[in-house]
Order: structure tokens, then C-alpha cells, then sequence
């Protein structure tokens, strides 16, 4: 459940822009109508509407999604409120601007700063994220989930570079579809590689309920 809740704002952003493409004319009378006074010059094109839709939509589907946990009581991750605040200031130059190139950016940022922080949380406060995300589920020796720490923070690293570099040599209709398709690919195959990894260190619990 809460995987979708995650993945909410993405497939949004994704379901927004395929629409307002195929429907650009419509998306650019909309956008100027409803947008206009938070877009520089107040018209946006057909060309500009669909992300700048998209945006506006993933803007508001993340701030719900920390609105809705605040009512629940629940708990709201520091990442979520970094995605809302990477969001938030680059998703509104992309629309303010008319510029796409400011929200391409938000992935990557997203992923740098969780790498960022799986590495400082590591060398300075000597804790372990990963860990703390599966210590409970898998037992592993410390060296190994030092090197995971490690290993998470490279890969996030990489991500951030893949997604700069499809969004400056592609198009912004096949960033969108990477974003989406690519992103998650590369996720799952590196969730799948890890578990080959750490198969030979898992040890099962013997203890018997």
C-alpha cells in the first residue's frame, strides 16, 4: 500500500503529460486560462502545456500526500518532505519559466540528496540507513551492511546521472517515459541483483514459534 502511495505523484505526472500531449490545443487554452497568472507572460503554449500541466498536478498530489498523513498522524518520511521541497521550488520555475529543464531535475535531486545522506549518516554519525530500513528483516554481518550502505549510495548517485543525461540528449516525451519506465526498471534490477548479493550471507532464523 504504501508502495502506491509513493508512486502516486509519478504515475500522475506521467497520466497528466500523455494526456495534455494528445490534447496539447485544449492543455494551452487550459493552462493560459487557469495558469496564467502564476506563468510568465500569462500564455503557454501548445508546445509547454503538458508538462507544465503535469508539474502543476505533481505539485499538489505531493503536498496532499503530506496533508494526508498529517491528518492520519502518521509519520512523514524527511524524503517525502524533500521531494516536496525539490518539487515545490523546481516544478514552480518550470512553470513560472515555461521550462521544462527545472523539474528534469527533480529526480536527480532527489537521488543525490538520499545518497548524500546514506554517506554522511555513515562516516559522521556512524549510522547505517540501510540497515535501519532492513536490519529487521534480513540479518547480515556488519561489514556487509556497511558495504550495502556503500553500495545504495552509488547506485542512487548513478541514478541522478541517468536521469540528467536522458533529459539533456532526449526529448522531453522520452524523459517522461523514463522517468516512469526507466527509473523503476533500473530499480527493480538492481533490488534483484542485491538479493542475489546478499543471499549468500542471509541466515535463516531457527527459532521456532
Amino acid at each position: 500500500m504504501k508502495l502506491l502511495f509513493d508512486f502516486l505523484p509519478i504515475a500522475l505526472f506521467f497520466g497528466v503529460f500523455k494526456y495534455a500531449g494528445k490534447n496539447a490545443e485544449w492543455a494551452a487554452s487550459f493552462a493560459s486560462q487557469y495558469l496564467g497568472f502564476i506563468v510568465a507572460g500569462g500564455i503557454v503554449s501548445p508546445t509547454e502545456a503538458p508538462v507544465l500541466l503535469a508539474t502543476v498536478v505533481v505539485v499538489l498530489a505531493t503536498a496532499l500526500q503530506i496533508l494526508y498523513l498529517a491528518v492520519k498522524k502518521q509519520k512523514i518520511d524527511t524524503m517525502l518532505w524533500i521531494s516536496f521541497g525539490l518539487v515545490l521550488v523546481l516544478g514552480g520555475a518550470t512553470i513560472y519559466f515555461h521550462n521544462a529543464d527545472f523539474i528534469k531535475w527533480k529526480p536527480t535531486g532527489l537521488y543525490w540528496f538520499a545518497g548524500m545522506g546514506l554517506i554522511l549518516a555513515q562516516v559522521f554519525f556512524k549510522k547505517n540507513g540501510i540497515k535501519a530500513l532492513m536490519g529487521k528483516q534480513i540479518n547480515l554481518p556488519e561489514p556487509v551492511w556497511s558495504r550495502l550502505n556503500y553500495i545504495w549510495a552509488v547506485f542512487f548517485a548513478f541514478m541522478g546521472f541517468a536521469n540528467i543525461y536522458v533529459a539533456y540528449n532526449f526529448s522531453t516525451d522520452i524523459w517522461v517515459n523514463f522517468k516512469l519506465f526507466g527509473l523503476m526498471g533500473l530499480m527493480l534490477i538492481f533490488v534483484i541483483g542485491q538479493g542475489v548479493y546478499l543471499s549468500r550471507y542471509m541466515t535463516e532464523d531457527k527459532n521456532i514459534n
